[in-house]
C-alpha cells in the first residue's frame, strides 16, 4: 500500500489562523474541535481545491450516491500513514450530507416547501490536509501520494507565510425571526400528540426555523460564534456563490476507527443556569428526569437496531448510559452506542442503515420523519443533516448538524427543536428551541 507524506508545521490551538490561508479558495473547509476553549474533540482539519466535487442528483437513489463516493474513493487510491502518526485522515472525502438526503434512502412525501434549493449532498475529493492533533499538540500537512509533488511545495509555502489580514464583516439587516407564530408551534404540538395518541408513534423532533437577510463573510460569522460557543463537533464548508454551512454542533453521529464504530445521541437538554447554584440544579434535573432518561432510552434503542443492520451480530452494546455533557447555554443528556463492522460492508453501508440519526428523527424513525414533513413548512435542508469525512483507510466521523446555520442567497438560517412525548408541554418545548439557539442568535445580532 502506498503511504502518505507529512510535513511538519507550528502547532496551533486554534485552527483559524491557518484556514485563513485558504478561507477564499474553491472547497475550503473546515472540520474544527472547538479548541482551545472545548475539551473534547481531539483533531482539527481543513482543506481546499478538492479533486472532485460531487453533489447528489434530485432524482439519483442515496445507494447510487453513496456508491458515486466510493468509487471516488477507489479511484484516489488506499494509503496509509507513515509509522508512528494516529491521525485521522489520509485523503478521502469531506463534506455535508442534508436532512433532506434521507429522502434519498427512504420513500417520503414532499409536502414541506424546498425554498432553500441546497443540494442534498456536496462532497469534496481531497488529497492533502492541515490536522492538528490537540492530544500531543502537532500540527502537519498529510499528503496523499496522488498530490503532485509541485502541489505539495505550493501548499507548504502557503502555510509558511504570514497570513494577509482582511478587514472583513458580517451584518443582519435585522433581527433573526421564527417562521413560525407560538401559536402555529402550539398546533403542531397538539398535532403530535395527536399522532402519540393514535399510536403512530412514540416521540416526534419537531424544530422551528430562523432566519435574516444578511451581508459580509460568513466566515467573520463563523468565528464570532465559536468564540461564544465553542463544541467539538462545529465545522464551517463553503458553498458556491459566497455561501457556507456554519455548524456548531456537540453531537456525534457515527464514527469508525478501525471499523470499530460508536454514535453518541443527544437527547435531553436543560439551560445553563445564572449561578453556580441554579447551573447545579438544573444539571442534576435534567440527570433525575424520568421523561428525558425515558427519551434518551427511547433514541438508544432505536440506534442500537440501526447499528445492527451493519454490525457484527452481537458486537453492538450501550458502554455509556444517562451522561451529563455541559456547553456555554446548555447540558445534554448523552449516551454511547459501539459496534463492529461486520464483514463485507464499510462506512458507507452504515450510512446507508443509520442515516439521518434517531435522535434528531423520533421513533418509530420512518413515520416521525413522514410527521415531520407534514407538519415543519420548510425543509430543513443542512439542519440535522451531518459533516462528514471519510477516508481512503475506512475511517470515519460525522455530526448531527444541529446548532447550524446556512448563509445562502443573501440569508442567514438556523433552527431549534426538540423531542415531542406524549406528556411534552408545549410552552417547556417552544423555550427550549429558543434557548437553544439564543448564542447563536444573539451573536449574530451583536456583530
Amino acid at each position: 500500500m502506498s503511504t502518505c507524506s507529512v510535513h511538519p508545521l507550528p502547532y496551533r490551538a486554534n485552527p483559524a489562523a491557518y484556514f485563513a490561508a485558504i478561507r477564499h479558495a474553491p472547497g475550503a473547509v473546515l472540520l474544527d474541535s472547538g479548541r482551545p476553549a472545548a475539551e473534547r474533540g481531539r483533531y482539527d482539519l481543513l482543506s481546499a481545491w478538492p479533486q472532485a466535487t460531487l453533489t447528489v442528483s434530485p432524482d439519483e437513489s442515496g445507494v447510487d450516491f453513496l456508491q458515486r463516493l466510493r468509487a471516488n474513493l477507489t479511484q484516489l487510491g488506499k494509503a496509509d500513514l507513515p509509522a508512528g502518526y494516529a491521525l485521522p485522515f489520509a485523503g478521502g472525502l469531506i463534506g455535508y450530507l442534508s436532512y433532506d438526503f434521507g429522502r434519498h434512502l427512504e420513500h417520503m412525501p414532499h409536502l414541506a416547501a424546498d425554498d432553500l434549493h441546497l443540494p442534498d449532498a456536496r462532497f469534496g475529493l481531497y488529497a492533502w490536509a492541515l490536522i492538528s492533533d490537540h492530544q500531543v499538540q502537532t500540527s502537519q500537512l498529510v499528503f496523499h501520494p496522488a498530490l503532485a509533488e509541485s502541489e505539495q511545495r505550493r501548499l507548504i509555502t502557503l502555510f509558511g507565510q504570514p497570513v494577509a489580514h482582511h478587514a472583513a464583516t458580517f451584518k443582519l439587516d435585522g433581527p433573526m425571526a421564527a417562521d413560525l407564530t407560538a401559536e402555529a408551534y402550539r398546533q403542531a404540538i397538539v398535532r403530535i400528540q395527536d399522532y402519540i395518541q393514535a399510536g403512530d408513534c412514540y416521540q416526534v423532533n419537531f424544530a422551528q426555523r430562523f432566519r435574516a437577510s444578511c451581508a459580509g463573510d460568513p466566515w467573520v460569522a463563523y468565528c464570532a460564534l465559536r468564540e461564544a460557543c465553542p463544541t467539538p463537533f462545529s465545522g464551517f464548508q463553503s458553498l458556491p456563490d459566497d455561501g457556507a454551512v456554519l455548524s456548531l454542533s456537540p453531537e456525534r453521529f457515527v464514527h469508525i476507527s478501525e471499523r470499530r464504530v460508536e454514535t453518541r445521541p443527544i437527547k435531553g437538554t436543560r439551560p445553563r443556569g445564572l449561578t453556580p447554584e441554579e447551573d447545579a440544579a438544573n444539571a442534576a434535573e435534567l440527570l433525575a428526569s424520568p421523561k428525558d432518561r425515558a427519551e434518551n432510552l427511547m433514541i438508544v434503542d432505536l440506534l442500537r437496531n440501526d447499528l445492527g443492520r451493519t454490525c457484527r451480530t452481537g458486537s453492538v452494546s450501550v458502554p455509556e448510559l444517562f451522561s451529563l455533557e455541559s456547553y456555554p447555554n446548555v447540558h445534554h443528556l448523552v449516551s454511547s452506542v459501539i459496534g463492529e463492522l461486520a464483514d463485507g460492508k464499510d462506512a458507507l453501508d452504515l450510512i446507508a442503515g443509520s442515516f439521518p440519526g434517531g435522535s434528531i428523527t423520533g421513533a418509530p424513525k420512518i413515520r416521525a420523519m413522514q410527521i415531520i414533513d407534514e407538519l415543519e413548512p420548510t425543509r430543513r435542508g443542512l439542519y440535522c443533516g451531518s459533516l462528514v469525512y471519510l477516508d481512503v483507510r475506512g475511517e470515519m466521523d460525522s455530526s448531527i448538524a444541529i446548532r447550524s446555520l446556512l448563509v445562502k442567497d443573501g440569508q442567514v438560517c438556523c433552527w431549534g427543536g426538540g423531542g415531542i412525548v406524549a406528556d411534552s408541554q408545549w410552552e417547556a418545548e417552544y423555550q427550549e428551541s429558543l434557548t437553544k439557539v439564543r448564542v447563536l442568535l444573539q451573536t449574530l445580532e451583536n456583530l
